[in-house]
């Protein structure tokens, strides 16, 4: 194993293999992944912070065995922040877990070293007394079934944007960097149940709307031709890959922040293709849009009651 000491942000890290091919399809090797973690480090972190963070790790590639970890302070160096937090029920009965919160440079380059190619948050913060805060994000996940694809989940993206518009709300759209789409808003709640419920409610809505191409409800036999709209991803004890994370996805994608007029364009008849973006397109779209996702920029309205 070849292993080196570098320099990243002031901080000493050993990093190792870095020629290592992480994305055989696209001979992209972990070198190339630290890299782009470097570069898009000022856009991304503002959408880590105060969130633990789950990693996707894939020491093998994408085309080897994946595991995702979230008890990862333990073997994190002393200047990555660590929170201990409640744990969700389905982690093997641990009551805590001790997890990392990725603030600097640095700190994604020792997660990228470790192969975590995904990074997933909750839609919380954690609050002044080291506790999950209430619920600052509401997520809407959109996932295409057999013969549906991004063309269909524009259609669903647009349709929500106006419902949430209506309801006071301020919303921003990413690609998930695999097959679907995310619709985003800021939010203010006093009860952290309260994105599930609304979400709930707006996926039957529009389910009902149009049954024919909207599935609340996640059964396989419900999904083809259709476009589920994920709205348990509100869950507290649940993550959702963060905007610029990589996706371990054969041609190495990213789940990346677009315009609603990209959305639109694609609506009337551009090609759906071109919202599948990789590393160097992100980076030179930040170069000359900034962050669509600008969240800090975007109204945090009073989620309406469900």
């Amino acid at each position: 194993m070849s292993r080196q000491l570098v320099r990243v942000d002031g901080r000493q890290l050993h990093v190792s293999n870095l020629e290592k091919v992480l994305f055989p399809e696209v001979s992209f090797t972990k070198a190339q992944v630290i890299d782009y973690y470097v570069r898009i480090a000022p856009v991304l972190l503002p959408h880590l912070s105060g969130r633990p963070v789950t990693f996707s790790r894939w020491p093998d590639g994408v085309e080897g065995q994946a595991f995702f970890e979230k008890n990862s302070a333990r073997h994190a160096p002393d200047w990555v922040r660590k929170v201990t937090v409640p744990s969700p029920g389905s982690s093997r009965g641990r009551e805590t877990l001790d997890m990392v919160i990725l603030e600097t440079v640095a700190d994604l380059a020792w997660a990228a070293n470790l192969a975590a190619l995904e990074l997933h948050v909750p839609q919380w913060q954690v609050g002044s007394r080291l506790q999950p805060a209430l619920p600052d994000l509401l997520v809407l996940d959109l996932d295409p079934g057999p013969d549906a694809g991004i063309l269909e989940c524009c259609e669903v993206a647009d349709r929500l944007r106006e419902w949430l518009v209506d309801d006071g709300l301020d919303p921003v759209v990413k690609t998930s960097g695999s097959k679907g789409m995310q619709v985003y808003a800021p939010i203010r709640v006093t009860d952290r149940e309260h994105p599930s419920r609304y979400a709930k409610a707006l996926a039957q809505q529009l389910s009902a709307e149009t049954p024919d191409r909207v599935v609340w409800r996640m059964e396989k036999v419900l999904r083809p031709g259709k476009v589920l709209i994920d709205w348990s991803q509100n869950n507290p004890a649940k993550t959702t890959v963060a905007p610029y994370s990589l996706r371990a996805r054969p041609d190495a994608t990213v789940s990346t922040p677009i315009g609603w007029d990209e959305v639109e364009a694609v609506l009337d008849g551009a090609d759906p293709g071109a919202l599948r973006f990789r590393t160097e397109d992100v980076l030179a779209r930040v170069e000359d849009y900034g962050d669509l996702f600008d969240i800090a920029g975007a109204q945090r309205a009073v989620l309406p009651s469900a």
